[in-house]
């Protein structure tokens, strides 16, 4: 790749400044960006031409990557420009003509409670293998998710941590950890040749950034089931969905033998909303199933419907439901019920979970202010105190001798 073309590289800064998370070029528009969820036009700006798209489409591709676009119509790659940031880009035709649509990747790798995390992400990466599930729909803040809990791993393992990805977006330097990223189509061929290589590379940790199909799907879980913590990303609305997709990949007669497989490799699924804040900008929404007993025992069974009710009775062993986590934002100020209601299959249980983590907040801000009992006489916390009026007794006597 040469230089970004001067006025993509302007274009790209001006979304960056902005905040926005996205940046698309299409024929016959002025350049438009996406800021907090919202898709907005840059204003004095030209109106783009293909030859505009053009320059700046092939001003980002090596000969390799050319030619993919040239054979396939279409290519994923990613770049990044020194002091601005990394991007991740897929250059497409439409009406014989070339767009272009980038994802802002920041250098730096947020932490798991900058992003309001549950304590059940930290939980789940603790384990000594398996396979995470991180689902959401596009644009909902999964490869930001996965990035910060790789990111924990690696300040705090003395593992080896090896990714394989289409294409690679954040960047990870080894810490305490060792860590290789691989990028398909420059490092390796298809992820399912790069799961299979992965056998021999000795990974202690696998991030695999998306399962494709039924070869990588079943790849990823043969490396489970033999003592790798593997970590992988679908497009799906929540649980339940991410494990049927996985399942529905393989034939009929391979079902039975897929959901045992799936059943004994599971540690959990996190499913993720990006909505606007309140203030501001997006914030994330999260689910979290953790694979107890009675989980991996619907899956074997194919009850994967059932699994929501599990979940919303969970929250012992660190389980939510969307809409717990909905409820949760709105009575802390970070987004509106509207916001909360509309991003919800199940509205009403947003209402109704809403009393509870009002009572929760403040409970929490009570203990936070040190609050306790006290007596009429002034006594606080765990000094004795009378129940019929009269004074507390002494303490009873001691042994020691005075002054001891």
């Amino acid at each position: 790749m040469s230089e970004p073309d001067p006025m993509l590289e302007s274009l790209l800064t001006a979304t960056v400044n902005s905040g926005s998370s996205d940046l698309h070029l299409t024929v016959g528009r002025a350049a438009t960006a996406r800021r907090d969820g919202t898709l907005v036009s840059f204003e004095n700006v030209p109106v783009l031409e293909s030859d505009d798209i053009d320059r700046m489409v092939y001003s980002l591709l090596d000969e390799r990557k050319v030619a993919e676009l040239e054979r396939d119509r279409q290519v994923d790659f990613s770049f990044g420009v020194p002091g601005l940031g990394r991007f991740r880009a897929n250059a497409f035709s439409q009406r014989g003509v070339l767009s272009l649509a980038l994802r802002v990747v920041p250098f730096r790798v947020r932490s798991l409670e900058e992003l309001g995390a549950p304590q059940a992400c930290t939980t789940l990466l603790n384990r000594p293998y398996g396979i995470v599930l991180v689902v959401g729909p596009t644009g909902s803040g999964k490869s930001t998710t996965l990035a910060a809990m790789i990111d924990r791993i690696n300040e705090t393992k003395p593992v080896h941590i090896l990714t394989i990805e289409d294409p690679v977006e954040y960047l990870h330097h080894h810490k305490v950890a060792m860590v290789n990223q691989r990028e398909v189509g420059t490092d390796v061929e298809s992820f399912p040749a790069g799961l299979k290589s992965a056998l021999r590379e000795d990974p202690d940790v696998v991030l695999l950034g998306e399962m494709r199909d039924l070869d990588s799907i079943q790849i990823a879980l043969s490396l489970a089931e033999t003592g790798h913590l593997v970590f992988a990303t679908l497009h799906t609305n929540d649980a339940a969905q991410a494990l049927d997709r996985i399942i529905d990949v393989f034939p009929a007669e391979r079902r039975d033998q897929i959901q045992i497989m799936l059943a004994g490799a599971l540690q959990g699924v996190i499913s993720q909303r990006l909505l606007p804040a309140l203030s501001g900008g997006r914030v994330a929404a999260y689910e979290v199933m953790v694979a107890n007993e009675a989980i991996k025992n619907l899956v074997r069974e194919g009850k994967s419907r059932q699994m929501r009710n599990m979940v919303s009775t969970g929250g012992a062993e660190g389980m939510q439901t969307i809409e717990m986590d909905l409820a949760r934002l709105v009575a802390s100020g970070l987004i509106s019920m509207d916001v909360a209601t509309s991003s919800s299959a199940y509205p009403k249980e947003v209402q109704a979970q809403l009393a509870t983590a009002r009572a929760h907040l403040q409970a929490q801000a009570t203990v936070a202010t040190g609050q306790a009992g006290s007596s009429g006489s002034g006594t606080y916390g765990d000094e004795p105190v009378s129940t019929n009026g009269t004074p507390p007794p002494p303490p009873p006597p001691t042994d020691e001798p005075a002054g001891v």
